[in-house]
C-alpha cells in the first residue's frame, strides 16, 4: 500500500463486531513509521453494545477524502480503493518530476 500521499488517516468500530474487521486489518497494515513521517492516525473505539457501523476516512495530499464503509466492503476492497487514487497521485508526482 502507498502511504505517502496519505495525510490522515481516522477510524471509528467496535473491535467485537465483525464488521470491524476491515478497519483493523488497514490499520494494521499501514507501516510502523507512518506516525513519525508525518500521517495522522486516529482511532475511535466504539463500546460493545453500540450499534453503529464501522468507518473509515482517508484524506489525501491533494485534498480529496474517502469515507469507506467498513461493513459492506472488505478489506481486498478497501485497499484497492486506497492504492488506485494513491497510483493516481504517484503517475502526477512522476510527470512534475520529469
Amino acid at each position: 500500500m502507498i502511504t505517502r500521499f496519505i495525510t490522515e488517516v481516522s477510524m471509528r468500530f467496535n473491535p467485537f463486531s465483525a464488521g470491524a474487521k476491515p478497519a483493523r486489518l488497514f490499520l494494521s497494515a499501514l507501516p510502523p513509521k507512518a506516525r513519525s513521517s508525518g500521517l495522522a492516525i486516529s482511532t475511535q473505539l466504539l463500546p460493545r453494545s453500540s450499534t453503529e457501523p464501522s468507518s473509515l476516512r482517508v484524506k489525501f495530499k491533494d485534498g480529496k477524502e474517502m469515507n469507506l464503509d467498513c461493513e459492506v466492503m472488505n478489506i481486498k476492497t478497501i485497499m484497492e480503493e486506497v492504492d488506485r487514487h494513491s497510483r493516481q497521485l504517484q503517475k502526477v508526482a512522476d510527470l512534475e518530476s520529469a
